[in-house]
């Protein structure tokens, strides 16, 4: 069995948060928390909330052990970007893409 958790638009660039994602993917759950503790990225904070959600899906829906689970899959996927415009010199328009991102964590127990 698994189970898993999504979190849509979250405002932090893909490629951001892919660093921190590979680190924690194929741990135990509690290794991938205290990895997530002590990373200093922002993405690591919008992991760990999905990570406990993961978790809680687990232990509510399918009534799995906590202690055994670990995360099976973890990938990022790119949501759709905010177009803005930054006035430059003589006129001229830069865009600035913000882009949004699509965290989903998968967890099974071993």
């Amino acid at each position: 069995m698994e189970a898993k958790a999504i979190a849509r638009h979250i405002r932090i660039a893909p490629r951001k948060i892919r660093i921190v994602i590979d680190l924690i993917r194929g741990k135990n759950v509690g290794e991938a928390f205290a990895i997530l503790k002590y990373t200093p990225k922002v993405g690591a904070e919008v992991l760990e909330k999905v990570l406990k959600s993961a978790i809680a899906n687990a232990e509510h829906n399918y009534d799995l052990n906590v202690d055994a689970l670990y995360v099976s899959q973890a990938f990022v996927d790119q949501g759709p970007t905010l177009k803005r415009i930054h006035p430059r010199s003589r006129g001229q328009a830069f865009k600035i893409l913000k882009r949004t991102s699509h965290v989903t964590l998968v967890v099974k127990e071993r």
